[in-house]
């Protein structure tokens, strides 16, 4: 996904890109993740990571995430942190850093 070779990846699909940036919405349109990659002085790669989950209901006045999103919340955090660390950990793996 990262390198435009495709659009799809398990549940996620491309939304928008850009050439440090790419935004992902999971299949039933409730989830986005957004990462960007900006080069560090000296050598490296520092990479930024963002995730939301949507409410529906927008511009109704009743937007609301609803009972399973609200109970599965904390599962979400806690996968978005485990996420991030394996990735770094990966990153200081192949770079040796």
């Amino acid at each position: 996904m990262a390198r435009g070779e495709t659009e799809k990846f398990a549940a996620w699909t491309v939304e928008a890109r850009a050439a440090d940036q790419l935004l992902v919405c999971d299949y039933l349109s409730r989830t986005r993740s957004w990462l960007m990659v900006e080069p560090i002085e000296g050598g490296g790669t520092r990479l930024y990571f963002g995730t939301a989950v949507v409410p529906v209901g927008i511009g109704s006045g009743r937007a609301r995430l609803g009972f399973p999103f609200n109970a599965l919340l904390p599962f979400h955090k806690l996968y978005a942190r485990a996420l991030l660390g394996a990735a770094r950990g990966r990153v200081v793996k192949v770079l040796g850093t």
